[in-house]
């Protein structure tokens, strides 16, 4: 069965959160996202933004499971309803693969368990979330704190569907999870032993290569200026070639094999990765870290034990599933209407459609309600301006997907089944799911905006200046806080050398990026977004002191190296391409703002998360956000008030 990752479903909370998201995962949470597939529903209560009527008392990390509400109706929108059965059908409509698969995973992994006389404590359940809030140097609050505020993941949700499959499959893979001596001198070699600082250029062709590793050992001074031209590498390219710094049994072992081959300034010989060819350059080594083998032998092997979990866990599920006799009727149409109400068959016991409806509702409800809130919400603005979508807008806007995305055929003509194809499957979503949540909403708006969206000669001037103008090409250390931001600017402006500073980013810097590479990071342009960044950066001259620049909550202490010199292109030879670019990312606004003016003067009981929301009053800005915000209300309540 395949698999779909949830986090790439998009929502209606606005129209910018439609670009497809994979989160990313800490070592553990690389785990869950294949454990969670045993488990059954959230136990947590459904997540808002809802701001918390003082009514309503707030809901503890250890309060009792949520459940949805008893009654048919989930939601009611500007008047109409959304009921429980049409959001079950769409739940399993959207996710039914994915649940159908956890739920035959979690008979087979209990099965198993059961058959080995293996059983999993609460104790066994606390004692592993402390040991990986230990890991993370957190105490077991704020470390559950992190899970719900930056993951979305509750105390009940992470207990069940994360660490009770994890401890399972640490049982059952018991013998594949032994760590020799040798598995932890490489990890300790890798993470504290010494690295190589390089640059890299990687071409396409041998024989470029060729030519171009003949330019680099007569003039390796060039290899920054000839990365940024020539490489393909689009990460490393604009920072003249450089990546973090290589380690041992990490990476590629020819890579690794030729960085530790070089001395300071020294060329490599052509390195083939693949189809593609590297050259690397050094730059110097970074020497191993004072840290005794002795001092992290115990977390060295909880690390290599997680690695090897998941790699077992993969196998484990192979062998279940192997093991066991499971019919799949959920995707076969012939199957389906032999067996009417059966989506399948696990060792000749029944999986039902309302079973498979009612988990992926436990699960995926209220993302899936709030897609039907915002599908539903459209057809409302669009019924209000007598205005509908027709097939043909969803055919052109299929169509001008394809051509933004680069999807043509030889006359340069979007090629609508060649996209189609691409994008289903790396959504994995059927074509019906492909264009009721991702074209017609954006189709609706279209709609909805027609002819509000114009392209002024100041437009067209910035973004000249922006993709072909001067940039600024500056050192940038970045600090979580204004005193320590002081502190580093200090000893930057004490000493002014490019290396220094490059040293003082290696030590304070918080983002890893620029921590890695010394302080480089990308050219700064006019009008890339950051104002603030852009303006001090332009106002830096070669013997200025560091600048510190407020960028959010972060602060950021910024030194001028160069300004590279403007592409030589004439406004004219690119103003087509200007207009078509400024004109798609000012519609991506129009259509923003207009969804949010939708969404703001709608009235919306949701009764799965509890909220009511009333359209924005007249009045003032403070009473305006107070009757827009969704609240919790008392006479909309969620399960855990609800009776049948």
């Amino acid at each position: 069965m395949a698999r779909r990752n949830a986090e790439k479903t998009p929502t209606y909370h606005s129209p910018r959160r439609w670009m497809w998201m994979i989160a990313s995962a800490s070592v553990v949470l690389s785990i869950a996202v294949m454990c969670r597939q045993f488990m059954g529903a959230s136990e947590a209560e459904a997540q808002t933004t809802a701001q918390v009527d003082s009514n309503v008392q707030p809901t503890s990390a250890t309060a009792r499971p949520y459940q949805p509400p008893k009654h048919d109706v989930m939601a009611i929108v500007n008047g109409e309803d959304i009921s429980r059965p049409d959001l079950e059908k769409a739940c399993a409509e959207r996710f039914g693969e994915d649940v159908l698969e956890a739920m035959v995973n979690k008979r087979l992994i209990m099965h198993h368990c059961k058959k080995r006389g293996i059983t999993i404590t609460e104790q066994d359940v606390d004692e592993e979330l402390d040991r990986i809030a230990k890991r993370f140097k957190l105490s077991r609050q704020h470390y559950l704190e992190l899970l719900q505020n930056e993951r979305g993941v509750k105390e009940q949700e992470y207990k069940r569907d994360i660490l009770w499959p994890t401890i399972a499959l640490r049982k059952l893979a018991a013998a594949e999870l032994v760590v020799t001596d040798e598995e932890l001198r490489k990890e300790y070699e890798s993470l504290y032993g010494e690295s190589v600082r390089v640059r890299i250029i990687v071409v396409q062709n041998g024989p470029k290569a060729q030519k171009l590793h003949q330019q680099l050992l007569a003039n390796p001074n060039d290899f920054a200026a000839v990365a940024m031209s020539e490489s393909i590498d689009v990460n490393s390219a604009p920072i003249g070639g450089l990546i973090q710094p290589i380690r041992r049994h990490v990476g590629d072992p020819g890579i690794e094999q030729a960085a530790f081959s070089l001395s300071a300034g020294q060329i490599s010989q052509i390195i083939p990765i693949g189809d593609q060819f590297a050259i690397l350059k050094c730059e110097g080594r970074n020497e191993a870290r004072p840290v005794s083998f002795a001092s992290v032998r115990t977390q060295l092997e909880e690390g290599i034990r997680d690695g090897k979990l998941r790699d077992a866990a993969s196998e484990k599920f192979k062998e279940f599933q192997d093991a066991a006799t499971v019919q799949n009727v959920f995707n076969d149409a012939e199957l389906s209407q032999r067996m009417p109400g059966v989506v399948a068959l696990v060792n000749g016991d029944k999986v039902t459609l309302d079973e498979l409806s009612k988990e992926a509702f436990l699960r995926h409800g209220q993302e899936v309600l709030n897609l039907e809130i915002g599908h539903k919400l459209l057809e409302q603005a669009l019924k209000r301006a007598g205005k509908t979508v027709t097939q043909q807008d969803l055919n052109a806007e299929v169509a001008h997907a394809a051509k933004l995305a680069g999807v043509v055929d030889e006359q340069g003509q979007p090629d609508i089944q060649k996209w189609i194809k691409l994008t289903t499957e790396e959504q994995n979503v059927s074509y019906k799911l492909y264009i009721r949540d991702s074209v017609w909403p954006s189709a609706a708006l279209k709609k909805l905006t027609a002819g509000q969206v114009k392209v002024t000669q100041e437009d067209m001037q910035k973004s000249y200046e922006a993709n072909y103008g001067v940039r600024v090409r500056c050192r940038a250390i970045v600090l979580a806080n204004m005193r320590r931001a002081q502190e580093v600017w200090e000893k930057a402006r004490a000493n002014p050398s490019l290396d220094y500073f490059g040293d003082l980013a290696t030590e304070y810097s918080i983002e890893p990026t620029s921590k890695a590479l010394r302080g480089e990071v990308p050219p700064i342009r006019l009008h890339g977004g950051q104002p603030q960044l852009e303006k001090v950066a332009f106002e830096l001259t070669e013997n200025d002191p560091p600048r510190i620049v407020q960028l959010g909550d972060k602060f950021v202490v910024l030194k001028f190296e160069e300004r590279t010199q403007p592409e030589k292109i004439e406004p004219e030879a690119v103003r087509k391409i200007l207009m078509q670019d400024i004109m798609e990312k000012k519609l991506r606004v129009a259509m923003g703002t207009r969804y949010d003016e939708i969404y703001r003067n709608a009235r919306i009981d949701n009764y799965l998360a509890g909220t009511t929301q009333a359209p924005t009053p007249k009045g003032t800005p403070q009473q305006q956000r107070a009757g827009t915000a969704p609240r919790r209300d008392t006479a909309v309540q969620p399960a855990s008030a609800q009776q049948r």
